[in-house]
C-alpha cells in the first residue's frame, strides 16, 4: 500500500500530509507530519498533553512472556480446617462480577461450599515470576484453599508450587517453585499510569496459554464489592476467566497490576476488566513471605460516597469525602470520637474524594498506625487523630421494636419509635422515590441521631430542600438523600 492514496483521503477531510512519499511500511514520525489544512479555529483549543511512546507490544511479549505462567489447582474433599482457611467469594456482587470467580472448568469453586467427596476438580488461572529463585504472584481465588499448585512455564516445563500464603482481602497469593535462573518480569509503578494509557495483558483465558490482549486504562482507583482495600485499575483489555492472576503491563513492558476481576453478564469479556495495582500486591507479598499472612488496619466505620444531595444536606461545597454511616463499638473510630454523619475529607493531609480511597489507604496501613483525619461535622472542619486497629470480622445487631407511632408527613413516612431508631411502617412520596421502604430504620437526620418523630419534625421546620436520612436495613447502614417539596 502506498501513502499517496492515504494522503488524498486525508486531504479530503481537511488534513494535509507533509513528508516523503513511499511505502506505508517505511513511515516514520520524523519524515511524515500532519498539519491542519483549514483556517485557524474560531475558538481556542486546549493544549493536549504530550503522548506517551507508542508501545511495541511485540517486544513486550518477547521479553515478558517467558515469565508468565499457567497455574492449575486440583481440589477434592475438604475438611473443616481447610474451609476456615479458604478465601471466600465476595458476597453480594452486582450481576456479572461473580462469573470471573468461577474459574475453569465449570464446577471449580473458590472458598467454602458443600463438601466434595467425588473426583478432583481442576481450576486454572495465570501468574508471573518475580524472582529468579521461583517466587510467583497470582490471585488468592485462583489457588483457593489448596496447599500446592501446578505451575507451567512458557517453555512447557511444569513444577509443583507451594502456596506460601494467600490474602483474601486483597485477592493476592504467593507461590514458590524449586528452581533457579528463572526469567522474571520487570515491575513498574501504577501511580504513573493515566487514563488512556495503553496496557497489555498476558495469561491463559479459557485455557489458551500465553494469550496477549491489549487495551487502555479506562479508570483508576475503582472500588469493587469484596475488594475494599484495593483501588483497582480498570482497563478494556480483553480479560476472561483463566486470565486471573496474570500480569498487566504498561507501555514500557513493566508490570503495573494483577488481572483479578471482570464485569460480565455472559461470563466472558465485555470491556470491563479490573487489576490489582502491583504496589498493593507487593506490599501484601512482603508480609506473606515474612509472616505467612498479611494483616490490614481497620478504622471501624461503614462509609459511603457523598453525592450532590448529601453534600447539600451536610453543607459541603463539593460532593467529596467519605461519609461515615456507622461506627463500630470499641473500634479505633469510636475511641477517636468519630460519629455517623461525619465526612472524612483528608487522611494525613491527602484529600479523600471518594469513600474507596479511605478504605484502601486504611486497609493497606499497618495496625497500630496513627493517622490524622480531617472531618467535616456540623458544617465545620475539624482534626481528629486515631490509632488504627487490626481488621477482623464483625457481626450485626438487631434491636427489638417498641410501640409508639407518628408520621413524618413531608418525608412521606409512617414511623414507629424504638430505642435505637424509628421503624418505617410505610413510605410514600419523597421517601418512596428515594428508595426507603417498610421495615427500614431511621437512625439519624443530617447526621444527628433521632429517636422520635418530633425530632424529625423539628429538623424540617426550616423547610430544607433535601435531608440525609441514616437508614438501617438488614444490619447495614447507609445515608439516603431525600429531595423534599
Amino acid at each position: 500500500m502506498k501513502i499517496r492514496p492515504i494522503a488524498a483521503a486525508l486531504a479530503g477531510a481537511g488534513i494535509a500530509v507533509l513528508g516523503t512519499a513511499g511505502a506505508i511500511e517505511a513511515w516514520k514520525p520524523e519524515n511524515v507530519t500532519l498539519a491542519a489544512a483549514t483556517t485557524a479555529p474560531t475558538a481556542p483549543v486546549a493544549p493536549v498533553p504530550a503522548a506517551t511512546t507508542v508501545p511495541n507490544f511485540r517486544a513486550i511479549v518477547v521479553q515478558a512472556a517467558p515469565a508468565v505462567v499457567g497455574v492449575t489447582v486440583e481440589r477434592g474433599q475438604r475438611n473443616a480446617s481447610d474451609d476456615e482457611r479458604a478465601p471466600r467469594m465476595p458476597r453480594n456482587l452486582p450481576p456479572g462480577f461473580e462469573e470471573f470467580f468461577r474459574g475453569l472448568p465449570p464446577g471449580f469453586e473458590f472458598g467454602p461450599g458443600p463438601r466434595d467427596d467425588g473426583p478432583l476438580m481442576r481450576g486454572m488461572g495465570s501468574g508471573f515470576i518475580i524472582s529468579q529463585d521461583g517466587l510467583i504472584l497470582t490471585n488468592a481465588h485462583v489457588v483457593g484453599n489448596a496447599k500446592e499448585a501446578t505451575v507451567k512455564l512458557n517453555d512447557r516445563r511444569e513444577f509443583t508450587a507451594k502456596v506460601v500464603g494467600t490474602d483474601p482481602a486483597t485477592d493476592v497469593a504467593v507461590l514458590r517453585i524449586e528452581a533457579t535462573g528463572l526469567p522474571v518480569v520487570r515491575l513498574g509503578n501504577p501511580q504513573n499510569l493515566q487514563v488512556g494509557d495503553p496496557v497489555l495483558a498476558i495469561g491463559s483465558p479459557f485455557g489458551f496459554e500465553q494469550t496477549a490482549t491489549q487495551g487502555i486504562v479506562s479508570a483508576k482507583g475503582r472500588s469493587l464489592p469484596g475488594g475494599a482495600y484495593v483501588p483497582f485499575i480498570q482497563t478494556d483489555a480483553a480479560v476472561n476467566p483463566g486470565n486471573s492472576g496474570g500480569p498487566l503491563f504498561d507501555a514500557s513492558g513493566a508490570v503495573v497490576g494483577i488481572n483479578a476481576q471482570i464485569y460480565s453478564r455472559s461470563g466472558g469479556y465485555q470491556g470491563l476488566a479490573f487489576a490489582i495495582p502491583i504496589n498493593v500486591a507487593l506490599k501484601v507479598k512482603d508480609q506473606i513471605v515474612e509472616n505467612g499472612y498479611a494483616s490490614h488496619a481497620q478504622l471501624g466505620v461503614t462509609i459511603q460516597d457523598v453525592n450532590q444531595s448529601l453534600a447539600e444536606s451536610f453543607g459541603l461545597k463539593t460532593p467529596d469525602g467519605a461519609l461515615v454511616a456507622s461506627v463500630a463499638p470499641d473500634s479505633a473510630a469510636a475511641k477517636a470520637g468519630l460519629k455517623p454523619g461525619d465526612v472524612i475529607t483528608q487522611m494525613n493531609g491527602e484529600p479523600i474524594t471518594r469513600s474507596g480511597e479511605l478504605s484502601s489507604r486504611v486497609g493497606m496501613s499497618e495496625p497500630g498506625t496513627g493517622v490524622k483525619l480531617t472531618v467535616w461535622r456540623d458544617k465545620a472542619s475539624r482534626q481528629i487523630e486515631a490509632t488504627l486497629g487490626e481488621a477482623s470480622r464483625t457481626g450485626t445487631r438487631t434491636a427489638a421494636a417498641q410501640s409508639s407511632q407518628g408520621e413524618g408527613a413531608r418525608l412521606g413516612l409512617a414511623l414507629q419509635a424504638q430505642p435505637d431508631g424509628l421503624v418505617v411502617q410505610s413510605a410514600s412520596g419523597p421517601a418512596e422515590r428515594a428508595g426507603i421502604r417498610s421495615g427500614d430504620k431511621v437512625l439519624a437526620v443530617n447526621g444527628k441521631p433521632v429517636q422520635s418523630v418530633e425530632q424529625i419534625q423539628k429538623t424540617l421546620e426550616n423547610k430544607p430542600e433535601s435531608v440525609a436520612l441514616l437508614i438501617e436495613r438488614d444490619g447495614n447502614r447507609i445515608f439516603v438523600p431525600v429531595k423534599l417539596g
